[in-house]
């Protein structure tokens, strides 16, 4: 059964966070443990209110994972690894396609094989590249925007 997707509430951000350390550790081998609590607190405090949060919830009402849109560009998807491979990532893209239309955009960091994997088969394209990530950190971005 597919989860329902809310507008993210303040008293689900313990929740998140905790998704977002999982599904990092899990997926973005590349970083150091000081690296990983470094973008932690970005998170925590600036990241989950700089955003759109939507967050689909399980039949429990219990986060299963979250997107983050700035306008047209997807700023962050996390899915709780528990989760991972059940169509909540697809389900959340196609949410902000419904908010925004097919021009979406999206950076992945470089390492991260299975994220660029992952867009690239939802029909994401590279159209450019950067050195460094949004905190001028030393981790390559890809931008992608879909196809189509």
């Amino acid at each position: 059964m597919n989860g329902e997707i809310v507008l993210y509430q303040d008293h689900q951000r313990d929740q998140l966070v905790e998704i977002w350390y999982r599904a990092v550790c899990l997926t973005h081998t590349f970083l150091s443990e000081e690296d990983i609590q470094f973008y932690k607190i970005l998170v925590q405090n600036e990241a989950l209110n700089a955003y759109e949060i939507w967050v689909e919830v399980n039949a429990r009402n219990e986060p299963t994972g979250f997107i983050g849109l700035d306008g047209t560009k997807i700023e962050m998807l996390f899915v709780d690894p528990v989760y991972h491979g059940k169509g909540i990532g697809s389900r959340l893209i196609k949410h902000a396609e419904k908010l925004r239309g097919r021009n979406l955009k999206v950076d992945v960091n470089e390492q991260n094989d299975g994220a660029h994997a992952f867009y690239k088969h939802y029909g994401f394209v590279q159209i450019d590249r950067s050195e460094l990530d949004g905190s001028g950190r030393p981790f390559p971005l890809l931008h992608l925007e879909l196809n189509g």
